[in-house]
């Protein structure tokens, strides 16, 4: 199994472009979400590009991953489109991760959760998670999809 790790950050796409590592980024939510995938022995890649619809919705469909994880974007502010432009594109939705996160959330930042727009579904065959771009939120992403991906994978392909 591959996962593609996907960093939607324009100011960071415009200062450092499109980084293959988050090394190259100074992306430290890139970093912690990689260094658990390592640890777990999960086989993976990663790439930086900008917000948008478009940037976003061509990172999905162009992955030849078996999970996409996308982090960042996911906020309030009017650039902010990764739920806006993945969202569309599930066929079917996992309201469980987004659920759980911000539950897990609430015990870590108090009622400031309900500002947390985390997300998955299934996109041709494919998890699609989206994920707040802080290094704390990348974290309790990473590792509550490592806990059920396997299942999750199982469940798709019966």
């Amino acid at each position: 199994m591959k996962i593609e790790v996907v960093v939607v950050s324009t100011s960071r796409f415009e200062r450092f472009g499109p980084a293959k590592s988050p090394q190259e980024a100074e992306d430290l939510s890139g970093r912690t979400i990689l260094e658990r995938l390592a640890a777990a022995g999960r086989s993976f890649s990663y790439r930086l590009i900008p917000d948008g619809v478009e940037a976003v919705r061509e990172a999905i469909q162009s992955s030849k991953a078996d999970v996409v994880v996308l982090c960042g974007g996911t906020g309030l502010a009017p650039r902010d489109l990764t739920i806006e432009a993945a969202e569309p594109l599930f066929e079917k939705t996992i309201p469980g991760f987004g659920e759980i996160f911000r539950t897990k959330s609430l015990e870590e930042v108090g009622t400031r959760a309900i500002l947390t727009r985390a997300s998955a579904g299934i996109v041709r065959g494919v998890p699609v998670f989206c994920l707040p771009g802080s290094p704390s939120a990348a974290r309790l992403g990473i590792d509550l999809i490592l806990a059920e991906i396997d299942h999750i994978l199982h469940h798709i392909s019966e």
